[in-house]
């Protein structure tokens, strides 16, 4: 309860941080900025009660931020270690001997589906190495995220295509969520009637619907860490 209070404590003072100077890190001389005139406290007590709903409703986005951050810390760890290079022959290795095992194993369709996926998690798997080794909170936020969720979302998607039994399971699931972000998210300004009109949900298009939302997911979690960096207290 004392690290929630602590989270919590920091979550108000990056909104207060918005308007007012010296919330979240106060100076080591000046302090934390304190409004003095009437109006200042009207307006600084205003936007403080205005901010309880955000830091409420925000929380466990920051959990979210926080685990995210934790996992990606370490995979950019072992990623350090490896080079672009080095990842990219890593996934080759471990897709190569699933590849080989498939080819005497499976079918020749599931064979071509492991091939196919193998080469959308390398691609993928490459680029977020790649950008993020670039550095940098957009370029991280903006396409190391995006790449990093393609790497995960694709395969089993690009595989579905080439193996029924997991096509029983993929594609049903998609039409479910593609009918659910159609009638909640996407029906501002009429935007699902007009999916619905020029795309279907068909083959290559479940893969374009993936694909299509690794890279606002991604974004979202390069902002939710984001966010968690902003609020971690520094090292003095």
């Amino acid at each position: 309860m004392g690290a929630v209070r602590i989270d919590m404590t920091r979550l108000h003072e990056t909104w207060m941080e918005v308007v007012f100077p010296r919330q979240l890190d106060p100076g080591h001389v000046l302090g934390k900025w304190k409004p003095e005139s009437g109006v200042q406290k009207v307006g600084y007590y205003l936007w403080g009660v205005l901010g309880l709903l955000p830091v409420l409703v925000g929380y466990p986005f920051l959990l979210v931020g926080f685990g995210t951050r934790y996992y990606a810390a370490k995979l950019d760890s072992a990623a350090a270690r490896l080079g672009i290079i080095g990842a990219i022959l890593l996934s080759v290795v471990v897709w190569g001997a699933l590849s080989v095992l498939a080819r005497f194993q499976l079918s020749t369709e599931g064979f071509m589906a492991v091939l196919a996926a193998s080469a959308v998690a390398t691609v993928a798997a490459a680029a977020a190495v790649f950008f993020g080794r670039v550095g940098g909170r957009a370029t991280s936020v903006l396409l190391a995220y995006p790449s990093a969720m393609t790497a995960l979302f694709l395969p089993p998607v690009v595989a579905a295509l080439y193996e029924p039994t997991l096509g029983d399971i993929v594609f049903p699931n998609s039409e479910e969520l593609a009918i659910w972000i159609l009638d909640t998210i996407l029906v501002v300004g009429g935007l699902n009637d007009v999916l619905r009109d020029q795309f279907a949900l068909e083959g290559i298009g479940y893969v374009l619907m993936w694909f299509g939302l690794s890279i606002p997911l991604g974004w979202g979690l390069g902002v939710l860490v984001a966010l968690a960096n902003l609020v971690r207290p520094k090292d003095d």
